[in-house]
């Protein structure tokens, strides 16, 4: 049987995601930005939380893991392993390639260095899904603190492999901007238009703009296209290599006023 996932707000702009296993019950959630509003989720939908799955170690995504633990002590918080030293305390440390069984329901870990070192995403890859936290966002990407940009720049193309059907649920409701930033360094992408009116719509309506999909971010997400011709013209860069380019685009990205 299938996962269903649970989005939610918490924080300002974070979301809360809970993944449960249908036919076992077993509930994970994705970070913990917030454990008290995550904790009342779990319990409005009926379910109790096995699992807490880090991607990384930032304050907005790990600051609740106590509180859920207080409140579920049978709770396995996982996390990786290159970061477990500044992360709460792990009852499961993973690398690369290793898999979490939820229930009857499978993640595999992959490694996404970048946004910080120890990154990690969780792809169910029975069920279509993948939880990126920030390392790739709706029209974006997150900002490159710890890593080099080219370690990002192979962390989004590791998640832009994925099949193309797959669900992709990220760590913010960032998608408004990064698609205003889409749109100036490739004006002419019909499906970034027509998608970025979808967007304002789903905003005014303070509706969410995920999940998004593999598919739709190689088709209009700039970050995953840095080898496009039409936006590598666009921002004056045609002879440059993918990781100049995408360099180059994160940089204007961090100075961009939405």
């Amino acid at each position: 049987m299938p996962i269903e996932v649970v989005q939610f707000r918490c924080l300002g702009d974070n979301f809360g995601l809970l993944v449960h296993d249908v036919s076992t019950g077993a509930t994970a959630s994705i970070d913990a930005p917030d454990g008290q509003e995550i904790a009342d989720q779990v319990k409005r939908q009926g379910w109790s939380l096995s699992h807490l799955l880090l991607t990384h170690h930032h304050a907005d995504h790990v600051q609740g893991a106590l509180t859920l633990k207080k409140i579920f002590p049978e709770m396995m918080i996982v996390g990786s392993l290159k970061d477990a030293y500044r992360l709460p305390s792990l009852d499961r440390r993973v690398n690369e390639g290793d898999t979490i069984l939820i229930g009857a329901s499978t993640a595999r870990i992959i490694e996404t260095p970048g946004h910080t070192l120890g990154h990690i995403a969780y792809h169910f890859y029975q069920d279509d899904a993948v939880f990126v936290g920030d390392t790739l966002f709706s029209l974006g990407c997150g900002r490159v603190f710890e890593g080099t940009m080219e370690m990002m720049h192979l962390s989004l193309n590791k998640l832009a492999n994925l099949p193309g059907e797959t669900q992709v649920y990220c760590g913010h409701e960032y998608t408004q901007a990064n698609g205003r930033f889409a749109l100036t360094i490739d004006p002419g992408n019909v499906l970034l238009q027509e998608r970025m009116r979808h967007v304002d719509t789903l905003r005014r309506l303070d509706q969410f703009t995920l999940p998004t999909t593999i598919a739709l971010e190689r088709a209009t997400n700039p970050f995953l296209r840095v080898e496009d011709p039409d936006i590598k013209r666009a921002m004056g860069l045609i002879q440059a290599g993918p990781v100049d380019v995408f360099g180059y685009m994160r940089e204007c990205k961090n100075n961009f006023a939405a």
